[in-house]
This record gives structure tokens, sequence and C-alpha cells, in this order.
């Protein structure tokens, strides 16, 4: 049997490439993270905050443009490809506010004593409010036990006079004698024309003793007194007027003269107009000459007497309330 020799020069021996073990040097770029690392010891840097390896610099470099910081370190170990990486932009989340309830209620339960002392302050406030309204009612009351009758007597006079005004004007707009008013002003007119004429300024020397003549005569009038004591009136203010004021004849009988040719009868009237006027011719015919001058020297702005000038505005509020129709003088009677 022959045998098959291989020669040495074909031998098989598995050959494989020399293998050399470098040990694992990873290189850190010193420019996002805060600790830095060196050959010899970390040191922490404030102004850095990530790390990427150098070798992937250069891949990572033109994807990376314009992304922030933040999006750099979210997405520094994402395995996305490069390209991509900028289509995966997320939204950001909308602010959570849900927390701030939890810290007003943990505020209200830290300041549960402060407003607990807040309302016995409030408390305690109004009640020395009610003390001092407790307090001024009875100081109150006390004055008005010793002052309460002259304000309460004040009180019902001023409403009084308030109804009274409101009853005279509500008979002036709808029964005013305005032909009456009218001829009483004009007769009384005369006869202080009259005593004017032959003692001058006697209108202004009894200004007021004519005011309480009109009053009386008003009175009469209306019905408020008897004849008899409209006529015992009469000769009262005669006498105060002659005797107390010391006028003469003339002057003392104006007053009275002036209201009998206002308020009576037709032929008091006359009669009084007509002894009034031989009453100042004769007085008149006594004066000396030197009186005469020495009146009409001193004669004075002449004032109208109130009762007149009362008679004139009821005429005239009279006639306007005709005119306008009764429909802005007639407040008060509605």
């Amino acid at each position: 049997m022959s045998t098959t020799t291989i020669p040495s020069s074909l031998s098989f021996k598995p050959s494989f490439p020399p293998t050399k073990l470098q040990p694992l040097r990873p290189q850190f770029r010193r420019n996002l993270i805060g600790f830095s690392f060196s050959p010899k010891t970390p040191t922490f840097s404030p102004w850095k905050r990530f790390a990427v390896n150098d070798n992937k610099e250069s891949n990572n470099g033109d994807v990376l443009t314009g992304l922030d910081e933040a999006e750099k370190e979210a997405r520094g170990n994402s395995t996305m490809p490069e390209r991509f990486r900028y289509l995966a932009k997320e939204v950001p989340s909308p602010p959570v506010r849900w927390p701030w309830l939890v810290v007003l209620a943990f505020l209200v339960y830290a300041w549960r004593a402060v407003l607990f002392e807040l309302s016995n302050w409030k408390n305690g406030a109004f009640a020395i409010i009610r003390f001092v309204g407790y307090v001024l009612k009875y100081a109150f009351a006390v004055v008005y036990q010793f002052i309460g009758s002259p304000i309460t007597f004040s009180i019902r006079c001023m409403e009084d006079l308030f109804y009274t005004i409101r009853a005279c004007y509500s008979w002036i707009i709808h029964n005013a004698p305005v032909t009456d008013l009218t001829t009483i002003i004009v007769l009384a007119s005369i006869v202080l024309a009259i005593a004017e004429a032959t003692v001058p300024n006697s209108i202004n020397d009894q200004h007021n003793v004519l005011t309480v003549s009109g009053l009386i005569g008003y009175a009469a009038v209306r019905g408020y007194i008897s004849e008899l004591f409209f006529w015992t009136l009469l000769v009262g203010v005669y006498a105060f007027s002659k005797f107390v004021k010391k006028r003469d004849d003339v002057a003392a009988a104006m007053p009275v003269a002036a209201v009998l040719a206002g308020v009576g009868e037709p032929w008091v009237r006359a009669l009084v107009i007509i002894s009034y006027t031989a009453l100042a011719i004769y007085q008149y015919s006594k004066t000396p000459p030197e009186g005469k001058k020495v009146g009409e020297v001193e004669t004075r702005q002449m004032r109208l007497p109130i009762p007149l000038l009362l008679a004139a505005f009821a005429i005239g509020l009279r006639v306007a309330a005709k005119w306008v129709g009764y429909r802005h003088l007639t407040w008060m009677t509605r």
C-alpha cells in the first residue's frame, strides 16, 4: 500500500493577527458639564452643564446647531438618527397651578390662630360701639326728661305754622278775591296818602302799628274774632298811638281809618274816608308854615306797609295761577 506524504511546506497553521490591547481613555470636552476630567484630579466648574464625547463632536456639530442647551442635554443620549433629531422638538407643558391651592390651604391652617384673634378683636370693637350707643341713649333720655316738653312744643308750633302757611297758600290759589283785595289796597292807600300829606313820615313812624291793624282786619274778615272784639281792638290801637306814642289826631287815627276803609261796609268806608279827610284838612290848616317846610325837608324814603304788600302778593299769585292753568303753583295743595 502506498502512502501519500504531505510536504512540510504545505502544512496548515491557523494564524491570527497580533492583537494589542489599548487602554480605554475616554476624552471629554470641557465645555458642557459641571465637572471636568483631567489626568490629574476632577475639578468643578460652575459654567459647564453637559459633556459630549469628542469622537462624535464632528458628527453632532451640524445637527445640534441652533438648539439650546436644554435640548442638547435632553437629546444627547438619544438613539434617533442625527438627521431626524430636529423634528423631535417637544412642546412645553402648561404651568401647573394647583400646587398654589395646597400652599393656600397650609397658609390658612397656619394662620388659624391669627384669624381667630382678629374675629375676637372685631367682636370686641362691636361690643364697645354698642356700649357707647347705650350710654348715648341713656344721656339723651336724661336730657329729654328736662327739656323734652319745650322741644315737643316747639316742634308742634313749627308743624302748625307749616300747615297754616299751606292752608293760606291753598286759599289764595283757589279762592283769593282779586277784586276785593284790589279795592282794599286802593282805599287803604287813599287813607295813607292823606295821612302822609298831612303828617310827613307818619307811615314810617307807625310801621308796626299798621301791621297789627292789618292782622286785626284780616282776623275780622275771616271770622276769627267777633265784631265787638274787633271794635275794641281798634279803640285800643288808637289809644296806644294817641296816649302812649304821643301822636297827633291824624297820625293816631291813620291805622284805624285804613282798616275800616279796607274791610268795612260800603257806607262805613265812605264815612271813614270823608271824616278822615276833613280831620286832615282841619289839622293841616292849623299847622304853621314853618312846620310845613320842616316836614317837607325831613321826609324819608317810605316803607310799604306789610298788609298791603301781602295783599298785592296774593293778587299776583292768584292771577299767575289762573294764567298757568294750575300747573306749577298748586303743588302744595295736592
